[in-house]
């Protein structure tokens, strides 16, 4: 089994920015990093009020759904620098394969919002903040 590397921490790897390093993740990398973010993002902002787990569940995940992450990117496109749209352009390219359930345009569009949230969330954390504030506004 694998095993965390001793001595490396949350902060440590936040505080220790190699952007260089950030800039040649792969797309899919991005993706998997942003994928948890947002996640996390979502869960966060359906805490309160307290619930039962069931339905906080429900809610997370119709919002972390790949149609609905759809939307989010188009809801904040208009709000995305050109670098940033560079950067949804590749993620978008780099889905090889789909879901059987879903279209290939709606899973590419999630891909890319997961990349962009990925790459802010290493490279810019308050520009993240920007744009995820801009999907509840």
């Amino acid at each position: 089994m694998n095993q965390l590397r001793p001595g490396v921490s949350f902060q440590l790897l936040m505080e220790s920015k190699d952007y260089a390093t950030i800039g040649r993740l792969s797309p899919a990398f991005l993706a998997y990093i942003g994928d948890a973010v947002y996640e996390l993002y979502v869960r966060t902002a359906y805490l309160l009020p307290p619930r039962k787990i069931a339905d906080y569940h429900n809610q997370v995940v119709a919002q972390v759904r790949a149609e609905s992450q759809a939307k989010a990117l188009q809801k904040i496109t208009p709000y995305l620098t050109e670098a940033e749209k560079d950067l949804v352009r590749r993620g978008r390219n780099s889905v090889t394969t789909c879901p059987r359930r879903l279209k290939p345009a709606i899973y590419q569009q999630a891909t890319s919002l997961e990349t962009l949230i990925g790459y802010l969330y290493l490279h810019d954390p308050n520009r993240l903040n920007e744009l995820l504030e801009a999907l509840i506004a």
